[in-house]
């Protein structure tokens, strides 16, 4: 992660060893300029990623450090207070109905370490520019007072609503500046579709629209000044203590605020570069989760006598941690470019990618695991594969990509054993296209892997027969999801019935992008296991 101590001199930037480094692990010094995206470049890569997927379907932070802000800013409230500003709706998308993030999350960041400092030498590549801009934005927000707001005197003093600062970057006046918004409080429930999000502006002469998100992952504002839009190259957004917002001590909660310098996804930060780069570190990051079970020799509970690495494939779990995190929407309207941008979080952030991604249903992190009190998903994962050695603390353990890949894989064996015999050993002989059977199961437990197998009965199709997505036949175009049947070299695409529509279109999705990280038979992965039982 990127933390730092002191604000640098004109085109200075401090160089961090954490997420802003994709590459070599070498520093990256600041740009002044950066230019706008060139868009073909964007195509090719969703090109790219088409043929990898084998898709054609025309149918179908860092905190502030751990004392936050030094002491709140108390501003009196106006008597007649500015009006709520509104936006445009924005896409529609579960994800963007997102949950309040754990102060135990925020307060897991490790300890500050003083950053070095680097002298800018000659022009830079458009995602080395952007790393620029996001070190410099990080640097900025670091000593921003976040303006808290108490209306009401005495025992009725109220905290108003929960600030959020922005660093924006000017290319028409090539400098930077720092806007402050306020979203109520409580938070208020908001869908994409539905009402504006409505929002206070504290910085005056500058302009913002809510463009999505409402929580800590996504929240997204666009803003201009003066005619000339602002680019956003980092946010500071604080996480409340919920005891004390319980216990309406709300001096408590502003001087207690984890502030958190997170960067949502924006097409300014967008480059093919860190799509390609994104891919390689779960790539990496999955195998290494694969190597150190197979080294604990953890043994699998859904193939007695078989190690756990052996059973679930690195590149399911690398494609659950893309689809855990795109919308259905996002995914039904721009295809493999919705996993383009969340490959790209991957590659700007790294292990920081989706570290606050909390759902409406409390669901956490990159692999979006759940507590419910320590007797969710995480805690029986935890309790039912020991040899994993998993991180008992949920709120670290769901948050650290490493180690929720490991969970993921340890759920994904669980799930598995409880399934029939047939679906098992139609899975050991072909991991990659039943895997829908498992990742059914990851997204909405035994009950929608029954629902989907009875579907497949009464569709008439085999196990056996289902296949790979191939491509559609001309002017024969199925409305997905979809899965395919194998007929003689070809697939046919069929429609999955309606069951649950969210399930229906996380397998589309799974099926969609799987073969982008590799295919099975390169893991060895299939041979099936003897003396399976119910």
């Amino acid at each position: 992660m990127f933390d730092c101590t002191s604000a640098p001199s004109a085109r200075r930037v401090a160089a961090s060893t954490g997420f802003l480094d994709t590459g070599t692990g070498a520093p990256r010094p600041f740009l002044n300029i950066i230019r706008t995206m060139n868009t073909l470049a964007r195509h090719s890569a969703a090109l790219t990623l088409l043929t990898l997927a084998f898709l054609v379907f025309p149918g179908c932070t860092t905190t502030g450090g751990a004392t936050g802000e030094i002491e709140p800013t108390v501003i009196e409230p106006e008597r007649a207070p500015p009006a709520e500003q509104t936006a445009p709706v924005a896409d529609e998308g579960s994800k963007q109905e997102e949950g309040e993030v754990p102060l135990a999350v925020a307060e897991s960041e490790q300890p500050e370490t003083a950053p070095k400092e680097v002298v800018v030498h000659g022009p830079r590549a458009r995602h080395e520019a952007i790393h620029d801009f996001v070190a410099e934005a990080q640097i900025l927000l670091r000593d921003v007072e976040l303006q808290y707001v108490f209306t009401g005197k005495g025992k009725n003093q109220v905290l108003r609503g929960r600030p959020v600062a922005f660093a924006l970057w000017s290319e028409a006046t090539q400098d930077w500046s720092i806007a402050q918004i306020e979203l109520p409080r409580p938070p208020i429930k908001w869908k994409p579709g539905g009402r504006p999000l409505p929002f206070r502006t504290l910085t005056p002469g500058i302009q913002a629209q809510h463009v999505k998100g409402t929580g800590a992952e996504r929240l997204m504002f666009a803003f201009s000044r003066d005619g000339h839009p602002l680019k956003v190259y980092g946010r500071k957004f604080p996480v409340f203590d919920n005891t004390l917002i319980k216990h309406k001590q709300w001096g408590a909660v502003a001087q207690t605020a984890k502030p958190i310098v997170y960067l949502p996804f924006t097409e300014d930060t967008f480059d093919p570069a860190f799509v390609s780069t994104g891919k390689k570190f779960l790539v990496a990051t999955a195998g290494q989760a694969i190597e150190e079970l197979r080294r604990a020799q953890v043994p699998s509970a859904a193939f007695p006598g078989e190690l756990l690495a052996d059973v679930i494939p690195p590149q399911v779990i690398t494609t659950l941690a893309v689809i855990e995190q795109t919308d259905d929407a996002d995914y039904m309207d721009k295809q493999v470019l919705a996993f383009d941008d969340v490959l790209s979080q991957y590659g700007l952030k790294r292990e920081e990618a989706f570290r606050y991604s909390v759902s409406s249903a409390k669901a956490l992190g990159p692999m979006q695991f759940t507590n419910r009190k320590g007797n969710g998903t995480y805690a029986l994962v935890v309790r039912r594969c020991p040899g994993a050695k998993l991180d008992p603390i949920f709120e670290r353990g769901a948050t650290n990509l490493l180690n929720a890949m490991k969970a993921a894989v340890c759920l994904l064996d669980l799930d598995l054993a409880g399934m029939k015999t047939d679906i098992r050993l139609a899975y050991r002989a072909n991991p990659e296209v039943l895997g829908i059977f498992p990742v059914a199961a990851y997204n909405g437990g035994s009950r929608n892997v029954a629902k989907l197998y009875r579907v497949l009965t009464r569709m008439k199709v085999n196990l056996e027969e289902l296949s790979p997505p191939g491509l559609q036949i001309a002017g024969s175009s199925v409305a997905c999801p979809c899965v395919w049947k194998a007929e003689g070299t070809n697939a046919r695409p069929l429609p999955i019935p309606k069951y649950n529509n969210e399930n229906r279109w996380y397998i589309e999705k799974y099926q969609s992008i799987v073969r982008l990280f590799g295919s099975a038979a390169d893991s060895a992965l299939v041979q099936p296991s003897a003396g399976l039982s119910e």
